[in-house]
């Protein structure tokens, strides 16, 4: 495996595939991940949160700015028992669940908040990695043109939950921060990075770099899943439903792998196979 002396490791499945690859340790002690600032159009243009969950952990991450936040007085009272600061909480509108319909639409399921903020800063795949020591596992999921928002919201969500460091998306082709998919992730839109990037490969390439082994899941992956040794640094890559992975992503991958089904379905909704391919990841990685 990777040492900080930056000597090369193999990797090998358990159907005896290997590979090489230098690695470079990350430094440890450092401060955590970083978002650089936005610019002014990404300011200038506010977006609206809704729901608990969602609302709840906006107001918690001090990387939120807040423009608005509307309360009905039922939800002011939740939000009051969270534990938030006297100061988050202080910018709370009375309001009624008419008025946050108003704004939001009639289809949205608010639960009596709404909260105005802009997009986060934005943030690279260093940034995302700061202070992983050489011997730390290290999960970092990328999404290659997968456009729905409650996919790449419930992907988030599992991402958060199996511990992964990072998830990539593109600029293009790639849904932006809104309500629909922070109200998909459950609050893991505030604490789990998402990195844009305009070239999906060079970034996988620049993780390869980093000591990372990088798996694509795809219906026609040579090995299942469930039988390779996964590697400590990986980067899972899936993509969007009935396309798959482009053919310039696959051919970046250390390897091609399936989820082993029955034959009765041909395969899964993209956030069902993440969440499964990274749960079989912390598996390993506990030894279970």
């Amino acid at each position: 495996m990777s040492d900080a002396n930056g000597m090369a490791r193999i990797h090998q499945s358990k159907t005896g595939k290997s590979k090489r690859r230098g690695s470079a340790a990350g430094s440890k002690g450092s401060r955590g991940p970083r978002r650089h600032s936005a610019g002014d159009e990404s300011r200038d243009n506010g977006l609206w949160l809704y729901g608990l969950h969602a609302v709840e952990s906006a107001l918690g991450n001090p990387d939120r700015r807040i423009v608005r936040l509307l309360a009905t007085p039922e939800a002011a009272e939740k939000l009051a028992a969270k534990g938030l600061s006297r100061d988050r909480l202080s910018l709370i509108e009375p309001a009624d669940r008419s008025a946050i319909d108003t704004i939001l639409g009639p289809d949205k399921v608010h639960q009596g908040l709404a909260l105005k903020t802009n997009p986060l800063p934005a943030m690279d795949i260093q940034d995302a990695l700061v202070g992983l020591d050489a011997d730390d596992p290290a999960l970092v999921v990328a999404l290659d043109h997968v456009t729905d928002p409650h996919n790449v919201g419930a992907i988030l969500r599992s991402a958060s939950a199996f511990g992964a460091r990072a998830v990539l998306t593109t600029k293009h082709n790639a849904p932006e921060e809104t309500g629909t998919l922070a109200k998909s992730a459950s609050g893991a839109l505030e604490n789990l990075p998402i990195v844009k990037v305009t070239n999906l490969g060079r970034t996988i390439k620049e993780c390869q770099d980093l000591g990372f082994w990088v798996v694509g899941l795809d219906a026609s992956g040579s090995e299942d899943l469930d039988l390779m040794d996964l590697p400590k640094r990986c980067v899972l890559v899936l993509g969007a439903e009935g396309e798959g992975l482009r053919p310039g992503i696959q051919g970046v991958c250390d390897f091609m792998a399936k989820l082993p089904m029955t034959g009765q379905m041909e395969s899964l909704n993209v956030s069902n196979a993440a969440a499964v391919s990274m749960f079989e990841w912390m598996r390993q990685q506990r030894g279970l």
